[in-house]
């Protein structure tokens, strides 16, 4: 997996001072994607230990709340089978640590079981998750003044509810 960049210390995208993942990789190829260099799986650097290590490190002053997971799209199957094992070291060094992930996809169509997008890495890297946005950007429907999202339409799920209760719960934001 190649990655595009990383943002330390970004409070754009997800909840508190965050680190943030931007792989490379999108097939959903939205109209008015703000980054569509990150749609060639080989664009940016290789997701190598060293970048690993880099993050995990970012990861550890107390006001760092978490890791944020945007693309490209974390959940294109390449990347999926990337981020599994990157993510484990993730939850295993910073339990306490909360994990937001963007995608295009649509986690009750796409994600689940049956799914398009759905591997044998799916639900362990969804199990990782707390706050899932998902949905592709449609041009359209953007709107500058939605918290954490660029488009109407997309969501911003709380993953612990959602699997608590079993049914999709929107974050309280």
């Amino acid at each position: 997996m190649n990655y595009a960049g990383i943002k330390y210390c970004d409070i754009a995208n997800g909840l508190g001072c965050r680190t943030v993942l931007f792989v490379s990789g999108c097939r959903n190829a939205c109209k008015g994607c703000f980054q569509p260099q990150t749609w060639a799986f080989d664009y940016g650097d290789a997701f190598d230990e060293k970048i690993q290590q880099e993050i995990l490190d970012s990861l550890k002053p107390v006001y760092v709340q978490g890791i944020t997971l945007l693309g490209g799209d974390p959940f294109e199957e390449e990347n999926q089978k990337a981020l599994v094992p990157f993510m484990r070291k993730v939850k295993a060094q910073y339990p306490n640590k909360d994990v937001w992930a963007y995608t295009g996809y649509l986690y009750d169509t796409d994600l689940l079981e049956g799914g398009r997008k759905h591997t044998e890495y799916t639900d362990e890297l969804l199990s990782m998750i707390d706050v899932l946005v998902d949905g592709p950007f449609i041009e359209e429907q953007k709107d500058i003044t939605l918290k954490f999202k660029g488009s109407a339409n997309q969501r911003v799920i709380d993953m612990n509810k959602t699997r608590e209760e079993k049914q999709i719960k929107l974050l309280n934001l």
